[in-house]
């Protein structure tokens, strides 16, 4: 394929992707990615077209060998590596394509069915309730089904999720089961004991929710899972502990001061297009053994690649500013422009800045992040300040996971930190999904060589070269703005099972400028103010 076409193609993903936000990628009519919560990159690779995607459920990399653009969506020819038989994906604007009265329609019978499968399955008790309506008071919306299964004194709270809804919002049953059997214990009949919670999820999607039932406090949310197969409306009951060995696999860590060193002549020929008094502020981040970007507070705003000439096997560097649709090659004739965009991102883009301006709103969340990687121990000071590792990939089951920050407390013990500058009902077992991974791959412990020392999954792939990595299960450590805490957070946390010591971390609203914690809250109940 030649190089301006494998671009020609780049670009238009690139530019369907900017027009539709909110966009979906689609394979075989099921929704692979929700584009507002995944990620993506989209470069010329020895020119051809190569598409990776990546979100915390999933990762896909393909080459796109052609689009075909329809009404409102774009159908990608891909290629997997190291097959020959082309696939088919689809970019769709929305991942919910269903107009809203068919949407609408098709919960109405999800809703009946779950009623008559309940009831034949357990003849001896009694449905009550059953309904899907919005209360968003309760952080409940009209994607699951929700009700009561009674039985003399006795009842069980009951969740399901039909099998047309969104991959994240079946995914995220689980959160809004716990909240719905505390809404039970709380508003229910106080004379009948609500004793677990039944969650009912579509066949063949089960894996995600078994993972973290597995590590839930059993004395606080006796959880069952089953699948219902919606054609046959056959319900069967889920072994959580079948999931319970995680496979995981790490990327390498890559050798920052060599990335640095590599690309050190590109690095320098951007800097010199930053206002010089601001230099200070330029963070420099190994996106991989041949990729340095450089950030303002979290934004990439350039990049400097190692790539293989064409028709040689001599490296050249390609030097760009901008990010995403907006990446442009720095050329000698472009240079006035790149300085103005630079000027303009570094007159917005500071602690003081206006809270209107686009430049200063963009990527919250890497902004904190950028901020707790510099001054992780003014929140966390049993931390060890370096090396902290941020966006690590972390591969499980075919699927990419991506830990906000990963360090070392000072006894050797790893902290998965997760970071949310908005606020996300989903936090905590998104969170426990990293730590799930990061556990497994403590406990996967090999012997580069016969009769040596064995070494955890860290170790082998370079992280915190020369450090002894204590044996202990990781910290869970959650930080967010203190008025970005959803109010649903902490009665999740609290169903963790007690082998996870997690800590809660509120920061001040105004964190850009100064990191200063509000409040602290543990996994054993303990609140502790600020000072």
């Amino acid at each position: 394929m030649p190089a301006a076409s494998a671009q020609a193609l780049a670009q238009s993903i690139e530019e369907y992707l900017a027009e539709h936000p909110t966009a979906a990628v689609l394979e075989d009519g099921r929704v692979l990615f929700e584009m507002r919560a995944a990620r993506y990159s989209v470069s010329d690779q020895r020119g051809r077209c190569q598409l990776q995607l990546w979100s915390e459920e999933r990762n896909l990399i393909r080459t796109v060998i052609e689009i075909q653009a329809r009404a409102l969506s774009l159908r990608l020819l891909t290629r997997r590596m190291g097959q020959s038989r082309p696939q088919s994906l689809q970019m769709i604007p929305c991942s919910d394509r269903r107009p809203p009265t068919v949407r609408d329609a098709a919960r109405r019978n999800y809703l009946r069915l779950l009623e008559r499968v309940l009831t034949r399955v357990w003849p001896m008790a009694r449905v009550e309730g059953l309904r899907s309506a919005m209360d968003l008071e309760h952080s409940f919306g009209p994607a699951c089904a929700r009700g009561r299964l009674l039985q003399g004194p006795e009842a069980e709270a009951v969740i399901g999720v039909g099998a047309e809804e969104s991959s994240a919002t079946i995914d995220g049953i689980l959160t809004l089961g716990l909240l719905w059997l505390d809404y039970c214990r709380q508003h229910g009949d106080p004379r009948r004991h609500v004793g677990g919670l039944r969650v009912i999820v579509p066949a063949g999607s089960e894996r995600t929710t078994a993972e973290r039932i597995g590590w839930l406090n059993a004395d606080a949310a006796r959880v069952q899972l089953y699948t219902l197969d919606e054609r046959s409306e056959e319900l069967s009951e889920v072994d959580c502990h079948d999931f319970g060995n995680l496979q995981s696999r790490l990327v390498p860590a890559s050798s920052e001061e060599a990335v640095f060193a590599r690309c050190g002549e590109g690095i320098a020929r951007l800097m010199t297009m930053v206002p010089e008094d601001m230099r200070e502020h330029v963070e420099l981040r190994a996106n991989s053994p041949a990729e340095t970007g450089l950030l303002l507070h979290g934004l990439e705003f350039g990049r400097v690649r190692l790539t293989v000439a064409q028709n040689s096997f001599q490296r050249e560097k390609q030097v760009s500013f901008g990010a995403g649709v907006n990446e442009t090659p720095l050329l000698s004739e472009n240079e006035a422009l790149c300085r103005e965009l630079l000027r303009r991102l570094f007159h917005s883009r500071h602690a003081e800045g206006s809270h209107t301006d686009a430049l200063f709103r963009m990527q919250p969340e890497r902004w904190l992040e950028s901020r707790l990687r510099r001054g992780i121990t003014e929140v966390l000071p049993s931390l060890a300040a370096q090396p902290i590792y941020s966006q690590v990939p972390a591969i499980s089951a075919g699927e990419r996971g991506m830990l906000d920050l990963l360090g070392l407390d000072r006894r050797g013990r790893l902290a998965v930190i997760e970071i949310k500058a908005d606020e996300d009902l989903h936090l905590p077992l998104q969170a426990l999904d990293y730590w799930i991974r990061v556990r497994a791959l403590l406990e996967d412990q090999k012997s580069l060589s016969l009769g040596g020392r064995p070494l955890t999954a860290f170790q082998r792939q370079n992280y915190f070269p020369g450090a002894e990595l204590s044996a202990e299960s990781p910290r869970l450590v959650l930080i967010a703005p203190a008025l970005r805490i959803h109010p649903a957070n902490e009665t999740v946390l609290h169903m963790l099972s007690p082998q996870i010591e997690w800590e809660l971390i509120a920061l001040a609203e105004d964190w850009r400028r100064e990191l200063k914690v509000v409040f602290r809250k543990h996994s054993g109940g303990a609140f502790s103010p600020a000072h």
